[in-house]
């Protein structure tokens, strides 16, 4: 069974089914929440220990994570397979360490060319099938750990690029810098290499200032709902339970 704003009312059903047959929610991730963050809460909300996400979003994005519970674990890797889809903004005229905001800006270059129609016949070169090199600041593990811990010690590591595929790659506006961005893309997509690899291609250099996922397959971040959400109908389940008694 399936939790979403769709069908709160079923809070009841959805939970108590979880041990049994389990189940899965559509959650709208916060900014600085790590996706093991939002499993960790949940764990310790439900006090269901078998979870997991399909699909890590950044702490620094926002948007639509599927958490599976139980039996439901069994379903990640097919939900892992299915296509996202994002709302992003891009800056030009400057790049970052880690490709997106983490970081201070640095390499300022010149944006007096760039245009609305320049940037939209540019991102045309990144979409289908191409070949993408990861944000050494990310969770892509080589030899079996994070780029992000060999970033961080300064250790330098061979970083392969990985074969993806974008679907669709829209400039949806473009005004003081910042780029309005659609974008519909295969598993293993990084939104942050495609704002750098843009960047590159108009000789202005970016990054991912800001991103929410909006999709997975038929899911949708509108039909999801928060931790604080869940955390007042989980409340509200076991007042009305212990009431009940």
């Amino acid at each position: 069974m399936i939790l979403t704003k769709r069908n709160l009312n079923d809070f009841q059903q959805w939970f108590e089914a979880l041990n049994s047959e389990g189940g899965m929610i559509l959650i709208d991730k916060a900014l600085d929440w790590t996706s093991f963050d939002v499993v960790a809460k949940l764990r310790s909300l439900t006090r269901i220990k078998k979870i997991g996400h399909a699909g890590t979003l950044d702490p620094l994005a926002t948007g639509l994570l599927i958490i599976c519970f139980g039996k439901y674990t069994k379903k990640i890797n097919e939900f892992q397979e299915l296509r996202k889809a994002y709302e992003s903004k891009f800056k030009f005229g400057a790049t970052t360490k880690s490709f997106d905001s983490e970081f201070e800006e640095e390499n300022f270059r010149s944006t007096e060319h760039i245009t609305l129609e320049l940037l939209q016949s540019s991102a045309k070169d990144f979409t289908g099938p191409i070949s993408q090199i990861p944000p050494i600041f990310s969770a892509k593990k080589v030899a079996g750990k994070s780029l992000y811990k060999y970033a961080r010690k300064n250790q330098e590591v061979e970083i392969k690029p990985s074969l993806v595929e974008v679907y669709q790659f829209d400039i949806l506006n473009y005004e003081n810098c910042i780029a309005d961005v659609y974008i519909e893309c295969s598993k293993g997509t990084y939104i942050r290499s495609l704002a750098k690899d843009l960047g590159e291609s108009v000789a202005a250099g970016a990054y991912l200032k800001q991103l929410r996922r909006t999709g997975i397959g038929e899911f949708t971040v509108s039909d999801a709902i928060n931790i604080n959400e869940f955390t007042e109908l989980l409340i509200n389940f076991k007042a009305n339970t212990v009431e009940s008694l």
